[in-house]
């Protein structure tokens, strides 16, 4: 069922493309810069995006602009993730094809003030699926800051949550919801 439906959405994601992609991706960033977890956080955890996943780089640019120290996900065998600063220049290609930070220095949880979380697939209620590491659920069963995730309309769908996924704070949605 999970799988079915993350395969469904992936499909949509990476069909979405263009203008109408570029004027979702910039609305969805101008909420979370407007809103007031952004505003009072000092260190923002985000991740460094796929291009059919919302584009991160100027949430990223605009952060660090902003004064705010910025950290991205390094991830590990087992489902084990780490944030680490964020630095363009120390990154290496992962065999997800992710871009990850070559440093291990790890920041502590209790620092973080807000984590953006991606995700394929998002309930009402803010619960999701991810890409299938559970990475974000294990990190998140712990961390006690704020959470935001951004979608489009089509990433919204019914499901019946695991006991081991974990409610996003608050979600920013994109357009309608279909299914």
């Amino acid at each position: 069922m999970k799988d079915a439906l993350r395969q469904e959405v992936l499909s949509w994601m990476k069909d979405f493309s263009g203008a109408e992609k570029e004027r979702a991706d910039e609305w969805l960033i101008g909420q979370i810069l407007a809103s007031t977890a952004y505003q009072k956080a000092k260190v923002l955890a985000t991740y460094l995006s796929f291009s059919h996943e919302m584009a991160t780089d100027f949430l990223i640019a605009t952060a660090l602009k902003d004064g705010k120290q910025v950290l991205v996900p390094k991830t590990y065998p087992q489902g084990r993730m780490i944030f680490v600063d964020y630095n363009p220049e120390q990154l290496v290609q992962t065999s997800f094809g992710l871009l990850e930070p070559r440093s291990e220095l790890a920041v502590d949880p209790a620092m973080i003030d807000l984590i953006h979380v991606p995700g394929v697939v998002f309930t009402k209620e803010g619960y999701r699926i991810g890409y299938g590491g559970g990475y974000y659920d294990r990190y998140l069963a712990d961390y006690k800051g704020k959470t935001v995730s951004t979608i489009y309309g089509f990433q919204e769908r019914d499901f019946e949550p695991e006991v081991h996924d974990i409610q996003i704070g608050k979600v920013y949605k994109y357009g309608k919801t279909m299914g």
